[in-house]
């Protein structure tokens, strides 16, 4: 049986877990990042914003916990601003709180998404962005560049692992037991090749991006991903590494 090397974060291992089983695919979770709330922020007064920009289910997550909490007179204005979100399953969170977005790109990353708003959007308007501490600016960059202003909003930190758990994934490289090892964002692909301090892999380990912008992290790192879905979502990434692997 092969075996896949899953990077998400834990509490969101669980569900690829599952759908690489559907295709009698082993797993190993080595969480590259570890997601933490951050404290100290409060949920601004959202009638000042013309939009709002969500990349991450984890945006999402804490975001609209601290609103139902500590501000819920705020939803029915969310509700009421265009939203945005990369991905379908960004979307598919937001709308289980009423929240409609705008049309999601085939390509879920910040640049396809950003590719498809008009220049008159954002122009001269304000919005807001919830990220993570490692968000690579893409958007608010492309919104200052067409006139618009953009507030960050950092929700999460990305933690990296421990030395214990690294030291038992390069000897699971070692040892030849790992087939392909699956990568769900940057971070994750940047903070594994950090922790386990080498790039280089044992011969015929496949490297899979659920995305573009994941790939091109790897690109940055001289690597290359074997392995790309055609829709950037977690059940056609399993398919996606599935086939390759078969």
């Amino acid at each position: 049986m092969k075996t896949v090397l899953v990077t998400r974060p834990e509490h969101q291992a669980a569900s690829f877990v599952k759908e690489l089983e559907q295709y009698g695919l082993n797993s190993f979770v080595f969480p590259t990042i570890e997601i933490r709330p951050v404290s100290g922020w409060k949920v601004p007064d959202l009638s000042r914003f013309d939009g709002v920009f969500f990349t991450s289910a984890n945006s999402i997550s804490f975001f609209m916990e601290r609103l139902l909490q500590e501000s819920p007179e705020e939803l029915k204005t969310l509700q009421q601003l265009k939203v945005w979100a990369v991905g379908k399953t960004t979307s598919k969170d937001l709308s289980a709180h009423g929240i409609v977005t705008q049309p999601v790109p085939k390509i879920a990353d910040a640049v396809t998404l950003m590719e498809e708003i008009s220049g008159e959007e954002i122009t001269g308007k304000t919005f807001l962005f919830v990220r993570g501490n490692l968000s690579l600016g893409i958007i608010p960059a492309i919104i200052a560049k067409r006139g618009g202003t953009c507030t960050e909003l950092t929700v999460y930190d990305n933690i990296k692992p421990s030395l214990e758990a690294s030291a038992n994934v390069k000897k699971l490289l070692q040892d030849g037991k790992l087939d392909c090892i699956s990568f769900t964002s940057p971070s994750t692909a940047d903070n594994f090749f950090e922790t386990i301090g080498t790039t280089a892999l044992p011969k015929g380990v496949l490297l899979a991006a659920i995305g573009t912008t994941t790939a091109n992290a790897l690109v940055k790192l001289g690597l290359n991903a074997d392995i790309i879905p055609e829709s950037f979502d977690a059940p056609s990434f399993a398919k996606a590494i599935a086939q390759a692997l078969a």
